[in-house]
């Protein structure tokens, strides 16, 4: 399966999107974008990615667990996951509530890639 990956200048703009007034925006001082994205390419390029869904929830993980941003890392984790499955062509009517739990267990490192994968799948 071919997919369509995204750039750090993609993430960026996302999680810029998702700031509310007066949070933060930037990358956090020790952290970096660029190696929560590698985590990502490095599975797809070893085929270790079988679908769109472990792909979104690599995505998530990855930023969510990174903290490279100042703020808002677990929204943008949530947006970048949506976006991803969007881009596929995939619509998943997420509460507010229960994707809050699903992403906050996630970037606690309680649930893994394949575990948020399956969750998805199940949407």
């Amino acid at each position: 399966m071919q997919f369509q990956l995204l750039q750090v200048s993609d993430i960026i703009y996302i999680h810029e999107s998702v700031l509310n007034p007066g949070e933060m925006a930037g990358l956090a001082k020790d952290s970096s974008i660029d190696g929560a994205i590698a985590r990502v390419e490095f599975r797809v390029h070893y085929h270790l990615i079988a679908d769109v869904y472990e792909l979104a929830a690599m995505y998530a993980v990855a930023i969510s667990q990174a903290h490279a941003f100042r703020d808002g890392n677990k929204r943008t984790a949530y947006a970048v996951m949506e976006f991803v499955l969007l881009k596929h062509e995939i619509s998943i009517p997420f509460t507010r509530e229960e994707v809050g739990d699903i992403i906050i267990k996630t970037a606690q490192g309680q649930l893994d890639e394949m575990q948020l994968a399956t969750w998805l799948r199940r949407q």
